[in-house]
């Protein structure tokens, strides 16, 4: 199998704590053909970062970027050292749900809409500034970057205009610095057909685009489940996820190479955590 050149390092040492950690599980689930789902390398994380919640793959030096769920404070993971980290305050403490990066400055978005852009002048300066969400009353936890738009796309977890539970979207225009209401829609009626016409109030927690398909993958913890739909919102495929092993998953991500990534919080059951999935690749 073939790795990726940035990844042989990281992986022969995320093979080593995946053997310490222990994360075979005995329930087999469903899984996408390019992902075993069931079967991850575990990194287990530090108290401090007990509730992760957004995650983001810097490919520069093999790192993760994370936000907890309520510090204000922006982490950088190196997953190949297992507990080293950086941190720095950027905000008040709130409820922080997800991150991403966008023309070398990250946003993180809290439940409520707002955004707070944070832009590194040097490894111990940074500007932050805040984009207030132009509504009340509606909660989000899920943010992704789509680089064609040039807009960061959130999608509703609990937004006051849906109505029978579908999952619509807001986006920040990065070139105008504006909310708008995003095109996205995810139609529930979508996800019953695949969940043999279950009917469900999809919660998304956080979502990523797959960088070889340009597919969406989106989590949602409530649901404990994966849903893979196009860029327009088409739903693919859905999956089930082994609480077992997705005690609260948060956070999602992909590497460059195609390499999947999924953070769980404590939940109180345990160290917090970030699961990899690398890419099978075709012979």
């Amino acid at each position: 199998m073939e790795i990726h050149p940035q990844f042989i390092t990281l992986f022969f040492s995320l093979f080593i704590i995946s053997i310490i950690s222990g994360c075979t599980q005995p329930n087999e689930y469903p899984v996408p053909a390019e992902y075993d789902l069931n079967h991850p390398v575990k990194i287990e994380m530090p108290t401090d970062l007990d509730e992760i919640s957004g995650i983001i793959y810097y490919p520069k030096d093999t790192a993760i970027f994370a936000e907890g769920d309520e510090a204000g404070i922006l982490y950088k993971i190196f997953p190949n050292r297992h507990t080293e980290f950086q941190k720095w305050k950027f905000g008040k403490n709130a409820d922080y749900e997800d991150l991403q990066l966008a023309d070398s400055t990250f946003y993180i978005l809290s439940s409520k809409g707002n955004l707070a852009a944070i832009k590194f002048y040097s490894p111990d300066s940074l500007n932050v500034v805040g984009f207030e969400f132009p509504e009340k009353g509606n909660e989000f936890e899920s943010l992704y970057f789509d680089k064609a738009q040039n807009k960061l796309i959130m999608l509703c977890k609990n937004c006051k205009d849906d109505k029978k539970s579908a999952v619509s979207s807001w986006a920040f225009n990065l070139s105008t610095q504006l909310f708008e209401r995003g095109a996205l829609i995810i139609d529930p009626k979508d996800l019953g057909k695949k969940e043999n016409g279950k009917k469900l109030k999809f919660k998304p927690s956080a979502t990523a685009i797959n960088p070889l398909t340009n597919e969406l993958f989106i989590i949602s913890s409530v649901n404990k489940m994966l849903v893979i739909a196009t860029a327009t919102g088409e739903v693919k495929k859905v999956y089930p996820l082994n609480p077992a092993l997705y005690k609260q998953p948060e956070g999602i991500a992909f590497t460059s190479s195609g390499d999947l990534l999924i953070s769980n919080e404590s939940a109180k059951e345990g160290p917090a955590n970030i699961l990899v999935f690398k890419l099978k690749r075709k012979n």
